[in-house]
């Protein structure tokens, strides 16, 4: 175990005193799909004191490709992201302090893990919550990395506050918004290299070697070979209600934020309760059986299928609705059988 992180420590730019400091950080990775398990395998593996996973989702087979710290059996039991992300990860460093979350990843659920966090990663599929996650990383002083992938085409950012735009400065400069859902697929080395710009910068940060960021937007895509890099300096926007000189933090409020959200490229729609709850997942399963339907069940959700659909119960009172794209069908599904 002596010599676990030594080639890590060889790296001139880190060495025994950087490494130190790695193990004394907490990173903190919203989303625990392709970005988020890349994320987390490489800071586990390079020594970080402590890590914390936040995701909504359970493994479905078509994330196998990508999502590595995943097997056939998670995506046959339905196993929560976050769980079967922790069991891996416990694995592959017993030294770091893993805490995992299955919850969406709302203003105040984020707020209440970021304080003592050293670095967010952004690893989530929607622009909603990396709005609110631009406007967490302002208010309590906390670096973090945006990163974005699909098809062969990826997008990364590190921002830091006080000092480079915020991400909310770029929106109407830099075409970053499209990249939040998207059906034209994806491809594994396109996320391992959005993965490698946010654990490269995410290491810097960590071994408080400021200087050495990118200070750049870097964009890619394998497949027709192309990479730049955007200048990005002279956005920042003194009125920027996320950022400037009078924040507001528009997206931390409550009323800004949406309660039911379409899924990237899934026909699948989330739905929140107006406050979290706490279910009996086993007496909502033996009411469901009543039911005309097929019921299934773990000890963190609960699936219901009727007809074309799929209803998919989580303890918080969250719910997935699978089989359609319609915002006011997936209601109407909820409280039929939810509510």
């Amino acid at each position: 175990m002596s010599n676990r992180y030594s080639r890590q420590e060889l790296f001139s730019s880190i060495g025994s005193e950087g490494q130190e400091k790695i193990r004394k950080k907490h990173v903190l990775i919203i989303g625990a799909g392709a970005l988020g398990t890349g994320s987390a395998e490489s800071f586990v593996r390079a020594g970080i004191g402590k890590l914390t996973i936040v995701d909504r989702d359970y493994v479905e087979w078509s994330n196998l490709q990508r999502q590595q710290l995943y097997e056939e059996e998670d995506a046959k039991q339905r196993i929560p992201k976050a769980v079967a992300a922790k069991r891996r990860l416990n694995q592959i460093n017993t030294d770091v302090e893993i805490q995992a979350f299955v919850q969406d990843a709302s203003a105040s659920e984020i707020e209440a893990f970021v304080k003592d966090v050293d670095l967010i990663v952004d690893a989530t599929d929607n622009f909603d919550t990396r709005m609110i996650l631009n406007d967490i990383s302002q208010k309590y002083q906390k670096p973090w990395i945006y990163g974005a992938c699909v098809g062969s085409y990826g997008i990364s950012y590190t921002i830091i506050p006080g000092k480079t735009p915020c991400l909310n400065c770029l929106l109407d400069s830099v075409p970053i918004g499209g990249l939040t859902c998207d059906t034209a697929g994806i491809i594994s080395p396109t996320v391992q290299m959005v993965v490698a710009y946010q654990v490269s910068e995410g290491l810097k940060i960590l071994v408080e070697d400021y200087e050495s960021l990118r200070k750049k937007l870097v964009s890619f895509d394998l497949w027709s070979n192309q990479h730049t890099s955007i200048s990005v300096d002279k956005l920042k926007k003194a009125n920027c209600p996320s950022c400037g000189q009078k924040p507001i933090y528009p997206y931390l409020d409550y009323r800004n934020q949406t309660k039911t959200a379409l899924l990237c490229g899934r026909d699948s729609v989330q739905i929140r309760p107006p406050s979290p709850v706490e279910l009996d997942l086993e007496k909502l399963a033996q009411t469901l059986s009543k039911l005309d339907g097929k019921v299934e069940r773990n000890p963190y959700l609960v699936s219901f299928i009727v007809g074309n659909h799929r209803l998919v119960m989580f303890k918080d009172g969250r719910a997935l609705i699978h089989g359609t794209k319609e915002i006011e069908v997936a209601k109407t599904l909820y409280y039929r059988y939810f509510g």
